[in-house]
C-alpha cells in the first residue's frame, strides 16, 4: 500500500515558514510582500481560485489586492491595468487568472507583466531562465511537485520520470525542473502512440491531462511514485457505483466530488507514494505562489538596495561641484515631470468640464420634454 503524500500538511508547513519570514521582513526592512490578481469576467471556478489565493495571502501576512474587470474589457484595458501594477512599489507579484475570455490576447497579456513580478512564472524571460537552469520565478504547480517530492525525501537524481500532459503551465516546465534535478524526463501527450509503454517505465509518474481514470493499474510499475495533478469534477449522475460508495459523503453534501486522472483505488496498492485528489498537488500550487511572491519581494528589495549602494558609490567619488551639478540636473528633471503631470491634470479637468456641460444640456433637454408632455 502506498504512502499518501499529504499536500495539505506540506503546504501548511511552507505557509508557516513564509509567515515567519514576512514577520522578519516587516520588522527589519519595513517591507510587506504584495500580490495583485486580475480577474476578468464571472467564471465561477476562477472566482473560487482567486478567493483562495487572497485568503492564503491573509494567512501569511501579505498585502493583497483583487482587480475585477468586466468580461467585455479589451486586451488594451487589461494591459493598462498591468502597466499600472508594474510601476507600483507596494505590489511585488502580479497574477492574471486564467482562462481569459476568448477575445483577449492571452499571450500579449501574460508577456506584459514585468518578469520581476511574474509570480505565475509564465513570462518568456522566466521560462528562458528555467531552461538555462537559472531558475527565477517558476510556475507554481511544477515547483510544488518538486518541493513535495523533496520534503518526502524522494530522490530525483537518475530517476526515469514520465509526464503525461505537455501544457505550458505544468508539463513543459515540469520536464525542465526534472532535468535541472538530474532526472530523465519523458513527456507524453495526446499524439503519443503507446502511452502505456512510457508510463510503465516511470520511477516517478506525473499525470496532468485532465482525463479521469486515464491511468489504469496495468500502466504503473510496482513501487512507482505517482503524482496526480488532474482535477475533474464528477457529478452524482456521472459516477459509477464504486465512486458513489467511495465518495458517498461528497455526493450527499455537494452532489459532486473531485477525482484526478489516476484510477486511485487500483493504482494506490501498486505505488510506493501517491498524491490524493483533492489534498495533494492543489494546496501546493497556492503555497508555491506565495513562495514566489515572497521571493519576488526580496529580489526587488535587493535590487533597490543595490541601486542605492551604486548611487552612494558614485556620489562618494564626486567633488562638491559635481554633486551640486548632478543635484541641479535631478531637480530639473523632477520639475519637467511635474509640468507634464500638471498638463495631464489640466487636460482631465477640461474633459470633466466638457462632460458636465453635456450632462447639463441633456438635463435641460429632458426637462423641456417633460414640460411638453405635461402640456399635452
Amino acid at each position: 500500500m502506498a504512502k499518501l503524500i499529504d499536500g495539505d500538511r506540506i503546504s501548511e508547513e511552507i505557509k508557516d515558514e513564509i509567515r515567519k519570514e514576512v514577520e522578519r521582513l516587516k520588522e527589519e526592512e519595513g517591507v510587506v510582500p504584495g500580490l495583485a490578481t486580475i480577474l476578468v469576467g464571472e467564471n465561477p471556478a476562477s472566482k473560487v481560485y482567486v478567493n483562495r489565493k487572497h485568503k492564503a495571502c491573509e494567512e501569511v501576512g501579505f498585502k493583497s489586492e483583487q482587480i475585477k474587470m468586466d468580461e467585455s474589457v479589451t486586451t488594451d484595458d487589461i494591459l493598462l491595468e498591468i502597466e499600472r501594477l508594474n510601476t507600483r512599489k507596494d505590489i511585488h507579484g502580479i497574477l492574471v487568472q486564467l482562462p481569459l475570455p476568448k477575445h483577449i490576447d492571452r499571450r500579449k497579456v501574460l508577456e506584459a507583466i514585468s518578469p520581476d513580478k511574474d509570480v505565475d512564472g509564465f513570462h518568456p524571460i522566466n521560462m528562458g531562465k528555467l531552461l538555462a537552469n537559472n531558475e527565477a520565478l517558476v510556475p507554481a504547480t511544477p515547483a510544488g511537485i518538486v518541493e513535495m517530492l523533496k520534503r518526502e525525501d524522494i530522490s530525483l537524481k537518475g530517476k526515469d520520470v514520465t509526464i503525461v500532459g505537455h501544457s505550458e503551465i505544468v508539463g513543459k516546465p515540469c520536464a525542465l525542473l526534472m532535468l535541472n534535478e538530474w532526472a530523465t524526463p519523458t513527456i507524453c501527450h495526446i499524439e503519443t502512440k503507446d502511452l502505456k509503454v512510457h508510463t510503465l517505465k516511470a520511477d516517478i509518474l506525473i499525470v496532468a491531462a485532465g482525463v479521469p481514470y486515464l491511468i489504469k493499474e496495468d500502466m504503473v510499475k510496482e513501487g512507482a511514485v505517482v503524482i496526480d495533478v488532474g482535477i475533474n469534477r464528477i457529478t452524482k449522475d456521472q459516477a459509477n457505483e464504486e465512486l458513489l460508495e467511495w465518495r458517498k459523503e461528497d455526493f450527499e453534501k455537494k452532489g459532486a466530488t473531485l477525482i484526478g486522472d489516476v484510477d486511485f483505488l487500483r493504482v494506490e496498492p501498486k505505488a510506493s507514494y501517491i498524491t490524493p485528489v483533492p489534498g495533494g498537488v492543489g494546496p501546493m500550487t497556492i503555497a508555491m505562489l506565495l513562495s514566489n511572491t515572497l521571493k519576488a519581494a526580496k529580489n526587488i528589495m535587493r535590487r533597490e538596495a543595490s541601486k542605492v549602494k551604486e548611487c552612494y558609490g558614485e556620489l562618494k567619488d564626486m567633488t562638491k561641484d559635481e554633486m551640486i551639478e548632478n543635484l541641479d540636473k535631478m531637480v530639473g528633471e523632477l520639475f519637467d515631470k511635474i509640468n507634464v503631470l500638471q498638463s495631464e491634470i489640466d487636460g482631465l479637468r477640461r474633459d470633466i468640464e466638457e462632460k458636465e456641460k453635456t450632462i447639463k444640456a441633456l438635463k435641460s433637454s429632458v426637462k423641456s420634454l417633460d414640460d411638453k408632455f405635461e402640456r399635452v
